[in-house]
C-alpha cells in the first residue's frame, strides 16, 4: 500500500512564507536569507528578533499595512520583508509609505533624530516591477545623480523579482533562496537545495511539515479562496466600467476598432453591446 505524499504548499504564498521565515524558531533560516540579500555585517544577525508585523497608526484615520516579516537586528536596525503575488499599480508609493512609517514610529517623545535606526525593505514579487532592466535583485538608496555619492544609508529598498530569476545558478546564495521561494512542488529542486546548507535543509523540512499539516492546508485554502474572490470582484468591476465606456462610445458613433483598443473588450462583446443598444 503506497502512502500518498501531499502536494507541497507554495512558499510564494505570503501565508506560507511567513510560517517559514517569520517564526522565531526558524530565525536561523531568516538570518541566512537576509545575509544573501543585504550587504550589512554578519554580526547584525547575532541576535535578531521577529516582532509585531503591524505598522503602527498615529491616528484613527491613518492607513496601515501588515508586513509579512518584520525584524530588529543586533544594533536595533529594522528590516521588513514582504511577498507580493499580484501586481499592484501603486507598489512604489506603497513601499515608500511603509518605509516612512517605520522611520517616524521610532521618534517617540524625547528622542533625537540621531537615534533613528536604519530601515530596510525587501520586496519579493512574483511579477516584474522594473521591466527596464534584467536584474532580479535591485537595491535603492539615496544617492547623487551626479557622482553616486550616498546621502544616507538610513533607508533602503530591495526588490527581488522572481520572474527574472535565471534558470541556471549564478554563484550567489541569493539565487538558491529565490529558487526555494519559487520552487512550488518540484521535489527534485527541493532535494538539490536541501544539500546547499543546514539552513536550506531546515527550510525544506519545515515546508514539508507544513504541507503535511491538515490545519495549515485548510488555512492556506481559506486565504486563497478569499484572495480569488477579491480578484474576481475587481475584475468584475473593471468589466462593468469597460462596458459603460463602450456604450458611451457607441452612442457617439465611434469606430468599433477604437472602442476595442480603448476598453480591452473583444469585438464580439462590442458587437453584442451595439445590438442591445439598438433594441
Amino acid at each position: 500500500m503506497s502512502i500518498e505524499v501531499p502536494v507541497l504548499l507554495p512558499v510564494i504564498s505570503d501565508f506560507i512564507f511567513k510560517l517559514i521565515f517569520g517564526d522565531q524558531l526558524n530565525v536561523d533560516i531568516l538570518a541566512e536569507f537576509l545575509k544573501s540579500v543585504l550587504d550589512i555585517p554578519d554580526t547584525e544577525y547575532d541576535r535578531i528578533a521577529i516582532v509585531d508585523p503591524h505598522v503602527k497608526k498615529e491616528s484613527q484615520n491613518d492607513k496601515y499595512g501588515i508586513l509579512d516579516v518584520k525584524v530588529h537586528t543586533q544594533s536595533g536596525n529594522i528590516i521588513h520583508v514582504e511577498i507580493q503575488v499580484w501586481p499592484i499599480p501603486e507598489m512604489k508609493q506603497r513601499s515608500i509609505f511603509f518605509l516612512s512609517k517605520m522611520v517616524t514610529e521610532q521618534m517617540a517623545s524625547g528622542k533625537n533624530h540621531s537615534d533613528i535606526k536604519r530601515v530596510v525593505s525587501i520586496i519579493i514579487a512574483n511579477y516584474t516591477i522594473f521591466p527596464e532592466n534584467k536584474y532580479y535583485h535591485n537595491q535603492f538608496r539615496y544617492r547623487s545623480d551626479k557622482d553616486g555619492a550616498e546621502f544616507t544609508n538610513l533607508t533602503e529598498i530591495n526588490s527581488l523579482e522572481l520572474s527574472k530569476l535565471p534558470p541556471d545558478a549564478d554563484n550567489t546564495e541569493l539565487w538558491y533562496w529565490m529558487k526555494f521561494i519559487k520552487s512550488d512542488d518540484d521535489e527534485e529542486v527541493l532535494n538539490m537545495l536541501a544539500q546547499r546548507s543546514p539552513q536550506m535543509r531546515k527550510a525544506v523540512g519545515v515546508l514539508k511539515e507544513l504541507s503535511a499539516d491538515e490545519r495549515t492546508r485548510m488555512l492556506y485554502e481559506e486565504r486563497e479562496i478569499a484572495r480569488r474572490d477579491i480578484v474576481s470582484m475587481m475584475d468584475g468591476a473593471k468589466m462593468d466600467r469597460s462596458i459603460e465606456i463602450a456604450g458611451n462610445m457607441l452612442k457617439r458613433n465611434r469606430l468599433i476598432d477604437e472602442i476595442i483598443e480603448d476598453t480591452g473588450l473583444t469585438r464580439e462583446e462590442v458587437e453584442n453591446l451595439r445590438v442591445k443598444l439598438l433594441q
